[in-house]
Order: C-alpha cells, then structure tokens, then sequence
C-alpha cells in the first residue's frame, strides 16, 4: 500500500492575483498579500513576491529563502519600494 504523507498544493498565480497582491504590497498590507502568494510555492514571480512580503513583515531570513526559490540574488540594500517596483515591471502590470 502507497500513502501519501504530504501532497502540496501548488497553484499557479495569475498575473491578476500577483497585481492584486502587489497592490497590497504597496499599500503596506502585507498579509493580504500573503494570502494571494502562498498559494504558489513554484512560480517564480509569487515566490519573489512572497520574498518581498516577509521583508516587509520584517523577516530576512524566511525572506531569503523566497528569494532562493525564485532563482533571485537578494539584495544587498533592501529597498522594498524598488523590489515591488521591480516585480511591478516584471510581470508587466501597469503602476
């Protein structure tokens, strides 16, 4: 017999459900934002994202991993403004 002890569910998210949760991002309201990325612990971009959320709730190193997930360096000089704006152009979604 198989069992299966952990099955992930790993949603793709949209370009409308990662503008949405950048827009909660720059609104400060990070855990809305949470909501929407945590869905996908695959795509690149929703784990860049992710990583930008936990800098902003002010957890490097849980941020840094997201970062690795994404493929991303993570940068030396956090600017938050400039990584949402950077993801922003991204993922072609107008400000």
């Amino acid at each position: 017999m198989h069992i299966k002890l952990f099955e992930p569910t790993m949603s793709r998210t949209s370009t409308e459900d990662l503008s949405s949760a950048l827009a909660h991002l720059e609104r400060g309201d990070w855990r809305a934002a949470h909501e929407i990325v945590q869905r996908d612990e695959e795509g690149a971009l929703a784990c860049w994202a992710h990583g930008i959320v936990h800098l902003m709730e002010g957890d490097a190193s849980n941020a840094r991993y997201w970062y690795r997930r994404a493929g991303r360096s993570f940068p030396a000089q956090v600017r938050i403004d400039a990584e949402i704006k950077a993801l922003r152009a991204a993922i072609g979604s107008p400000a």
